[in-house]
């Protein structure tokens, strides 16, 4: 089992188990600072599609950028070399369905 699958199965039984509840705990209701397991189990996916995608694209390298998403906000980090990738990155991260939001906060080395 691979560390994305590991987090997505722990996200689906906390989400089944949030769903199953009669009442609503507060580990499984969403806040402004905190998600809702729902809501953690779909950042998880639209993260997994981001990072896919950029290690997908062929002028970009996978391993310096961070990629982090919460509530469907995704937030690029790392370093890469020119603005071009910087932008591709970016183009990559809104295509993916679920993204409300792209904060690209990579930098040129």
């Amino acid at each position: 089992m691979n560390i994305v699958s590991g987090f997505r199965s722990a996200a689906v039984v906390l989400s089944l188990a949030c769903m199953s509840a009669s009442l609503m705990v507060s580990g499984c209701a969403s806040t402004t600072h905190h998600e809702g397991a729902g809501e953690y189990v779909d950042d998880v996916v639209i993260t997994t599609k981001v990072r896919a995608a950029i290690l997908e694209a062929p002028d970009l390298k996978v391993l310096e950028i961070n990629v982090e998403t919460f509530k469907g906000r995704v937030q690029l980090s790392g370093f890469v070399h020119t603005q071009a990738e910087i932008d591709h990155a970016g183009r990559l991260a809104r295509g993916i369905r679920g993204v409300t939001a792209v904060v690209n906060d990579i930098r040129i080395k």
